[in-house]
């Protein structure tokens, strides 16, 4: 198996930035690499108040990785914005409403990730 490539810092820091300009609650990184087999390196996970303030977040992510010339490969969710997951392969962030965060519970289902939670 080929060594996954380290990861641009700069991408997940773009990335947190623009989640928390907007607002985003409960910042948490997982860090994967020490997994075997998993689908990123990072998950970025966060929530929104409301399906607006999901949207908005999703968006600001878009814009802020567009500015530096980053698109993501997928994006996924958009049209109920009750989970929206914007992908970029080494980095996955997924952008939850509060009920469907505590019901899919990736950090518990990631656990074995080193995590990180981030705060303005």
């Amino acid at each position: 198996m080929a060594k996954k490539k380290p990861i641009n810092i700069s991408l997940k820091k773009v990335v947190i930035d623009a989640i928390l300009d907007k607002k985003g609650n409960d910042v948490v990184c997982l860090d994967l690499r020490k997994i075997k087999d998993t689908p990123s390196q990072y998950f970025i996970i966060t929530h929104g108040d409301s399906s607006t303030h999901v949207r908005a977040i999703s968006q600001n992510v878009i814009d802020e990785t567009t500015k530096l010339g980053l698109q993501p490969y997928h994006t996924e969710g958009g049209k109920n914005a009750e989970w929206i997951i914007v992908d970029f392969v080494d980095v996955t962030v997924h952008i939850f409403y509060r009920d469907k965060r505590d019901f899919y519970a990736l950090e518990d289902l990631w656990s074995d990730g080193k995590k990180t939670n981030h705060t303005e």
